[in-house]
């Protein structure tokens, strides 16, 4: 057959050719999909016929191939049926067959069994089963197909099958973290995704209750409008997988940065003032990923219900009662007759540890009654009475809101979070949609109040312990974010959004000023801890003035920490944790009237240091002379543990080369590395490089000079590339490599170039570089797409315009940079005008 290789190829890449011109006329998915395994079908037989197989063999499609559901570059999957008495007459010619395929271009997935075979493996595997149940003949002994399918069916146990089919889907959902609001979500696997639907099916279809929508809404399961909606949801997520596959030129199945802006403009969004047109289209994703995910749980319940022993119920109240760890309504329309019940039946949930979540009807009801959450529902003092003591429950508040959420409950219930579900955050920090975002700053902050989760996060876990009133700091959390999107700053606007809705649900003055509060604030912390030096005790003095109390310190801290670990847990290293911990344990002592003094906490911390000092047997006329030619505010910004420590390593060391050491990072993280050398003008710019090429990124750097013209800097790194080796081996390496690059004493290399981020490529930001007066320096801040040799074009930009560096503060969040420096002229100096007008221009143009 080799020699028709050449023919079967082109045949087939043309047929396919046809295919994706005609989809590009007329966007026919459906057709698409059904000609596409036609094609197939036919290509198969032609090619099964000459190879002269026996008409006693069978050869049939299964999965997708045998719904008759082939995607452009979907593996086709196949059966080939054997008898049962086969032996190994047909093997040569079957793998012969095979080899053709792929020689052709076809991605096959094949197996070869017999009826037999197929019963036993698919007793064992329920994916086996499941795709044995699609099985369609293509050629060959239909007799053959009939009796494996009659054995399948005989030996299939329905009720395990709903169980393995729930139990495989909680496992599929778990590994996208159960949300679909993923920033580039999976269109076939991912919660809400077509897989969701599919396993509908494959459930009713082994049950005997049919396996479309239309055979499901003759049956009872849903309601003709209600197969509609389904099926029309099934098609946009189809056409979106099509179009993903001729975009990608590939099987994807993932709505990655790479295909959004294309795909938006194939289906016709256009950009407005607030949305860009990929925005526009994954919104409309989100929610039909949202309304596939809610039948999905609908029906799986309704089934489950019909085909899983059940108990009697037990009531609770008169208009509820419990089956089977489920909540249900004791008359079917109670919802529709009384909207107020909605909330009650929220309440229930988390009032009875016991539920597993509603019955199929309570889910049916309030997907159909949504529309009663009006301003009617809104203002009743009543529901708002029931939704304050959801926030105040102990137990079950995050599962509930997630559960309202999902069910299109809450933002009915709270219009300014139904404007932001699905919407797009493309800072390139956040992983998730606007309103996942929030759910996840909730359910960080309800974990620090869970005793078996004190481990994580043990001193957020004490604090909130004693905060009187938890559910101030779920309200901050629900409206913290929930202006993004609107013109104006999100915090501003989520204030008023915060504070309107405390006053309709009757929180007093003092509770609402501070949950308005902390949503105005809550990036303020987290600013001041990156960005400023927390070592001047006028930064100190003027974020204690702006949180005035204790108790707000506390419930911003709180929320801050929630925040950070609920954008990406790629965002958050015990670096931050410690510079968040030590503002908060400064500014506490400031408002307990104990400000911070400059004398008195160099004191304290030279007595600190000369005692862990004298643990090791250094006396103080040791090391009192290089302490003399520190100067000041070297003890200002280093800790007692990192002052004892460089004198250690410099008492050994001989001075008049340069000094190199690195040690594990105090917060558990990342490598601390001092320099002690002769300073000089390129050194930083140096260092930047040496740790760029190595792999290494920096956090943060403390430049120091000292009164003799050294200069002893602090580094804090982390290993980007994960390095096996020890990290024994990982610090000899960091000393042995930037000791001889210091003393080389060459100009640094042209900073790294290297291939930005997909999202950076396909979602850019502007640069922003401010530079601004600060006391006798200037604080330089930017905000960037982070990029290899970022961090040396910034460096060697000073350079060229003789700025000297005092402190760098270097935040990553994600693939954004937000650094901040301190810096001046060479001799300490403020710069002159015109440095810094072209020192900013010529950062800019960089960047």
């Amino acid at each position: 057959m080799s020699h028709d290789i050449a023919y079967w190829r082109k045949r087939l890449q043309n047929s396919q050719a046809e295919l994706h011109t005609a989809f590009c006329e007329v966007a026919d998915t459906a057709r698409l999909l059904k000609q596409h395994a036609q094609l197939i079908d036919e290509l198969l037989r032609d090619l099964w016929q000459q190879a002269g197989l026996p008409s006693s063999l069978t050869l049939c499609a299964v999965g997708g191939y045998g719904r008759s559901e082939l995607f452009p570059h979907s593996d086709i999957d196949l059966l080939i049926l054997l008898p049962d008495d086969h032996g190994a007459a047909f093997n040569q010619q079957l793998e012969l067959l095979v080899r053709t395929f792929w020689d052709i271009g076809l991605a096959v997935g094949h197996s070869v069994r017999s009826p037999k075979e197929c019963v036993d493996e698919s007793a064992q595997d329920v994916t086996i089963r499941t795709s044995l149940l699609e099985a369609r003949y293509i050629i060959g002994s239909r007799a053959l197909l009939k009796s494996m399918q009659l054995q399948l069916r005989q030996n299939l146990d329905p009720v395990a099958f709903v169980r393995d089919k729930i139990t495989e889907q909680n496992e599929r959902h778990a590994k996208f973290n159960d949300t679909a609001y993923n920033l580039e979500p999976n269109l076939k696997d991912g919660p809400g995704g077509l897989r969701d639907l599919q396993n509908i099916l494959w459930i009713s279809h082994a049950t005997g209750l049919g396996n479309s929508w239309n055979t499901l809404a003759k049956n009872g399961l849903i309601t003709r409008k209600e197969a509609q909606q389904i099926r029309r949801q099934e098609l946009f997520m189809q056409m979106l997988r099509v179009r993903l596959h001729y975009l990608a030129k590939r099987r994807e199945d993932r709505l990655l940065f790479d295909f959004q802006n294309e795909l938006a403009a194939q289906l016709g969004y256009v950009a407005s003032p607030k949305k860009r047109a990929s925005e526009q289209m994954m919104q409309r994703f989100y929610r039909s990923a949202k309304f596939i995910r809610l039948m999905n749980e609908i029906l799986l319940q309704a089934l489950q219900e019909q085909f899983l022993p059940h108990h009697p119920p037990t009531a609770i109240n008169a208009r509820f009662q419990i089956r089977d760890n489920l909540l249900e309504a004791s008359a079917p329309d109670l919802l529709q007759q009384q909207p107020g019940a909605i909330f009650e039946a929220f309440l229930l949930l988390e009032q009875h540890p016991q539920l597993n979540g509603f019955s199929a009807n309570i889910l049916r009801d309030l997907w159909r009654v949504k529309s009663h959450i009006n301003h009617t529902f809104r203002m009743d003092a009543n529901n708002r009475r029931l939704f304050m003591e959801i926030m105040r429950q102990p137990h079950g508040v995050t599962a509930t809101l997630r559960r309202m959420s999902r069910y299109g409950i809450l933002g009915r219930y709270i219009p300014a979070f139904g404007r932001i579900e699905g919407q797009m955050q493309h800072d390139l920090f956040h992983i998730y949609t606007v309103d996942e975002h929030i759910l996840n700053v909730l359910r960080n902050l309800r974990r620090f109040a869970v005793p078996k989760f004190t481990h994580e996060f043990p001193f957020c876990s004490r604090l909130i312990a004693d905060f009187d009133k938890p559910e101030l700091l779920y309200l901050a959390a629900l409206f913290h974010d929930i202006a993004k999107g609107r013109e104006g700053d999100h915090s501003t606007l989520g204030m008023a959004d915060a504070r309107r809705f405390c006053k309709l649900h009757d929180l007093s003055k003092e509770d609402t000023a501070l949950v308005a509060w902390l949503v105005g604030q809550h990036l303020t912390l987290s600013l001041t801890a990156q960005k400023s030096d927390l070592s001047d005790p006028a930064v100190i003095e003027n974020f204690a003035r702006i949180v005035k109390t204790e108790h707000r310190l506390i419930a911003l801290y709180l929320l801050t920490v929630a925040d950070i670990r609920g954008t990406s847990t790629a965002i958050w290293n015990g670096w931050k944790a410690k510079l968040l911990e030590n503002l908060f344990h400064l500014t506490q002592k400031w408002l307990q009237g104990h400000p911070a003094n400059a004398a008195t906490e160099i004191a304290e911390r030279q007595k600190q240091a000369a005692e862990l000092l004298a643990q090791d047997a250094i006396q103080p006329e040791a090391y009192r002379p290089l302490w003399s030619k520190f100067g000041r505010s070297y003890f200002l910004r280093n800790e007692a543990h990192e002052i004892a420590w460089h004198i250690r390593e410099l008492l050994t060391a001989d001075l008049e080369k340069p000094v190199v050491r690195a040690r594990l990072g105090s917060a558990g993280e990342g490598i601390q590395v001092m320099i002690y050398t002769h300073d000089r003008e390129n050194l930083f710019a140096c260092i930047c490089s040496f740790f760029e090429r190595a792999g290494f990124n920096i956090v943060e750097a403390r430049i120091h000079t000292t009164q003799h013209g050294y200069a002893l800097d602090s580094f804090l790194v982390l290993d980007e590339e994960n390095n096996a080796l020890h990290y024994k081996e990982l610090l000899n390496d960091i000393e042995r490599g930037l000791t001889k690059k210091l003393e080389s004493n060459k100009v640094p290399p042209p900073p790294m170039s290297g291939r930005i981020s997909r999202q950076l490529k396909h979602f850019p930001i502007k640069p922003v570089v401010t530079l601004e007066p600060a006391k006798n320096n200037h604080q330089l801040s930017i905000i960037a797409g982070d990029r290899p040799g970022l961090l040396s074009c910034i460096a060697q930009s000073l350079l060229r315009h003789g700025a000297s560096l005092h402190t760098a503060k270097i935040n990553t969040l994600g693939k954004r940079a937000e650094d901040t420096f301190l810096i001046s002229g060479a001799k300490g100096e403020k710069l002159a005008p015109e440095t810094v007008a072209n020192l900013k221009a010529e950062l800019l143009w960089q960047l």
